[in-house]
């Protein structure tokens, strides 16, 4: 099963995708989206929704995985955050692939061994689980989507209610 994982931002929306075959997992990629700093905000979010369906068709995964919302304590930086995941929702919709939703707390808890894992013990699992030396070089925000994406694949192997899963429809399965 191949996975993206989608860890969207309004200035920096990270993403990495994995495959998973029996117990082996491989590394495809990872990276950032920028939108131009100087674009209109309609126009940073567009170039989130292109460029995710651009790595949708590129790596051709099975699904797409993404952190649940959770409430910011500055409801500006809620609304511009719920303002990008839609972009990752629309993408996935678009391209017709499913959709897994997993609380921040659970992707922790699932890569990192506890839920309360800082950004530093994600990325070092992140780095251990994919065998990804201290060289290559991984964005937080990209270490955080192979995360989600690692979560998925683990629970896939093992479900459990902790996912909320959409059919491209928006039905929930």
């Amino acid at each position: 099963m191949r996975v993206i994982g989608v860890d969207p931002g309004s200035v920096v929306t990270g993403f990495g995708v994995i495959q998973g075959r029996g117990g082996a997992l491989e590394h495809i990629a990872a990276g950032v989206i920028r939108p131009h700093a100087r674009a209109s905000y309609p126009d940073r979010l567009n170039t989130i929704y292109q460029r995710l369906c651009e790595l949708i068709a590129q790596h051709a995964p099975d699904a797409m995985s993404l952190e649940r919302s959770f409430v910011a304590a500055n409801v500006q930086s809620a609304f511009r955050l719920g303002e990008a995941r839609a972009m990752a929702l629309l993408a996935a919709a678009s391209c017709q692939i499913q959709l897994f939703e997993y609380a921040p707390a659970h992707v922790k808890l699932t890569v990192a061994g506890h839920g309360r894992a800082d950004k530093s013990q994600v990325k070092f699992m992140v780095r251990r689980a994919l065998s990804l030396d201290e060289t290559t070089p991984l964005a937080d925000d990209a270490a955080d989507a192979l995360a989600i994406a690692l979560c998925h694949l683990s629970m896939a192997r093992f479900p459990q209610p902790a996912s909320r899963a959409y059919r491209a429809s928006g039905a929930r399965l």
